[in-house]
């Protein structure tokens, strides 16, 4: 089945502020924008996963204001109408929200892949299959699809699904009626939900048509619906940037999922088989840094005397970092910025970043 057929949009979730990479990660410079993982950012890893599905015009990226210009520098492919620059945080029903109305105005009632832009996924042949079986069946149903990532571990940093009955096994693709969204659980919570095998990771990633979201956004959070909807009739004109403004400033905060898919009837996921990290923070790149002795897992010139399982990242490799005596820590350098903190407090990083910006 070819693209045009399928009547495909792909729009790209490239807004975040990467709070969890500080000091790597900054206003400035988010974490999606940044070569961790080889010579392409993390936001062209994520294009170049769908750039042979769809033609360049009918990708979006969606980010913030200020990135505007960054995603420009980095995806010149993206024609630069097709880069749509929130005027304000206001989370990812907001962000999703104005995506849809846009794709409605522009492309009628395509189907919508809404996907991330700092997540690492491999092999992309397995993505691609996984996707147009979403997309395949979201143009047919009306249901909304989210893809559910096998766990590996008891982690608590992620939400989980709970699966309910296959509904159709599409070459291998299993998809599933979903029962539940769950919020971040506690680690007991956590082991329970991975011995249970009936829950998966939420990847953050959907699949559904313009017509079917906006649907459920009129009925669970209507003053999104009316005030995106209203702002889309100035799409490309001279008004759009305070119309935008003004239809996003009155909107309380609110994520997709809370506002709209725990809520929503005809709810899917696809069982995801390809290999997903959403490099949420520091502890995420302790498999992709050299592991030297007693655990210390290290990018620049470190040096150690009785520490052990230490994660030390320098942005110049050529810095110097000596470790005496310490264990569990993330130290992470990078300009006239250092972090230092225990493995298990990265959870707290936002909470400090944010009280910084603040300031």
């Amino acid at each position: 089945m070819t693209e045009e057929k399928l009547d495909l949009v792909i729009v790209i979730m490239a807004g975040g502020a990467g709070t969890r990479f500080w000091p790597l990660s900054t206003e400035e410079k988010a974490k999606q924008f940044l070569d961790l993982f080889g010579d392409r950012t993390l936001l062209q890893q994520s294009f170049d996963r769908i750039s042979n599905l769809v033609p360049p015009d009918r990708v979006l990226v969606l980010t913030n204001e200020a990135f505007v210009s960054t995603v420009s520098e980095q995806l010149p492919q993206i024609p630069a109408k097709n880069i749509i620059g929130e005027p304000m945080r206001r989370d990812t029903a907001a962000a999703v929200g104005l995506a849809a109305v846009l794709c409605r105005k522009r492309f009628g009632n395509p189907v919508i892949a809404t996907l991330t832009a700092d997540h690492l996924i491999k092999p992309v042949p397995m993505f691609q299959k996984t996707l147009l079986s979403a997309v395949r069946k979201a143009a047919n149903n009306n249901a909304l699809y989210t893809f559910g990532i096998e766990p590996t571990h008891p982690a608590i940093g992620y939400g989980y699904l709970e699966r309910g009955v296959q509904v159709v096994d599409d070459e291998g693709i299993e998809h599933f009626r979903l029962l539940r969204f769950k919020e971040k659980p506690d680690p007991e919570t956590a082991r329970q939900y991975v011995e249970s095998s009936r829950f998966y990771w939420n990847s953050g990633m959907f699949v559904w048509t313009a017509d079917a979201i906006l649907k459920e956004m009129e009925i669970h959070l209507p003053k999104h619906a009316k005030a995106l909807s209203s702002a889309a009739a100035f799409d490309q004109t001279p008004e759009w940037d305070q119309t935008l403004k003004e239809a996003f400033e009155p909107l309380h905060p609110v994520s997709i999922d809370f506002g709209v898919m725990e809520k929503a009837q005809n709810v899917c996921c696809v069982a995801s088989k390809f290999s997903w990290n959403d490099v949420g923070g520091w502890p995420a790149m302790r498999s992709y840094l050299h592991e030297g002795e007693a655990g210390n897992c290290c990018r620049g010139n470190v040096m150690t005397l009785d520490a052990t399982d230490n994660l030390v990242f320098c942005k110049d490799p050529m810095e110097t970092m000596v470790l005496i005596g310490v264990k569990d820590l993330i130290i992470a350098r990078a300009g006239s910025k250092t972090l230092i903190i225990h493995k298990d407090r990265t959870e707290d990083l936002k909470e400090v970043v944010q009280a910084m910006e603040n300031k």
